[in-house]
């Protein structure tokens, strides 16, 4: 038999311990995310996997904000996140501190998400686009690799939410195991 376990067996820990762990040297950047309920999972996703830090750039809402935090849970208050006028400039931060550039998009000479592969100690930030037009081609160009992940049926698109618990489950478990 399968119990479900009450939320105190869940071995949660505090904010203050959350911001004290070692995070994974994952940094999820939002490129002009319009929808605030998109970015509260984007945040929640995040906390769950000790993501380093989530960029917001552009038009991108910021914290706090009731409609993000429907979504978020909470998870704007354990989370780090910076806010940048643009990608570009979020982009070149991280490039001068080592971390790999990874837009999440469809283009011609895309890797495949499971054919990625990931060294155990390299930096990575990942880049997700606008839901109706995607990673900007602008960004696409500063970044240092694009990654897709494979679908196979007509609509060739995922949600935003759904695409960034797909692409850090994928490189968590590349970094973890």
């Amino acid at each position: 038999m399968n119990r479900k376990l009450r939320n105190d067996e869940l071995n949660r820990i505090s904010i203050d311990e959350f911001k004290s762990t070692d995070k994974l040297p994952i940094i999820i950047i939002l490129d002009n995310i319009r929808s605030l309920n998109n970015i509260g999972s984007v945040f929640r996703t995040a906390d769950a996997f000790l993501i380093e830090a989530v960029y917001l750039c552009g038009i991108t809402a910021k914290p706090p904000h009731r409609e993000i935090q429907k979504t978020a849970l909470g998870a704007t208050e354990s989370v780090n996140w910076k806010y940048f006028n643009s990608t570009i400039e979020a982009i070149k931060e991280l490039k001068k501190i080592g971390y790999q550039i990874a837009a999440i998009e469809q283009t011609e000479n895309s890797v495949l998400l499971t054919d990625f592969c990931m060294k155990k100690n390299e930096k990575i930030a990942i880049i997700f686009g606008n839901e109706v037009s995607g990673v900007e081609q602008e960004v696409i160009d500063l970044s240092d690799l694009v990654i897709e992940i494979p679908q196979h049926g007509t609509k060739h698109s995922l949600n935003i939410s759904v695409c960034v618990g797909v692409v850090v489950w994928d490189l968590v478990n590349k970094i973890i195991y």
